[in-house]
């Protein structure tokens, strides 16, 4: 599916009139109260957002972290990279400077 951070496919389009009223949906899908309303006030502005960073054991924040590890081979020693999967936090949601339009808001913008 091209452009997978979109919400269609969580089943609902969160920006239009159809399907969000009082009535549940038609489909056999089951909708909450709160779903329903939040739908309803949906605004076209992303404020928050997951971040890609991690932290590690230290504290330290990055995207990846490697380990050296000196490779003993044929009496040469070699030094490589490794890279490091295990107790790492994720940085979580983070807070946008600026608010960014949602990639599901179905107007245009800026017509050229």
């Amino acid at each position: 599916m091209m452009g997978g951070s979109g919400s269609k496919g969580k089943g609902y389009w969160p920006f239009s009139d159809s399907g969000g009223g009082d009535e549940p949906a038609k489909d056999g899908q089951e909708q909450s109260l709160a779903r329903v309303r939040s739908i309803r006030n949906a605004t076209p502005f992303v404020f928050t957002r997951r971040s890609s960073l991690y932290f590690d054991e230290d504290g330290d924040l990055a995207h990846e972290f490697y380990e050296e590890t000196v490779v003993t081979k044929n009496g040469r020693k070699k030094s490589k990279l490794k890279r490091i999967h295990k107790n790492l936090i994720p940085q979580g949601i983070i807070k946008l400077d600026h608010p960014c339009i949602h990639v599901d808001f179905p107007v245009v913008i800026c017509e050229v």
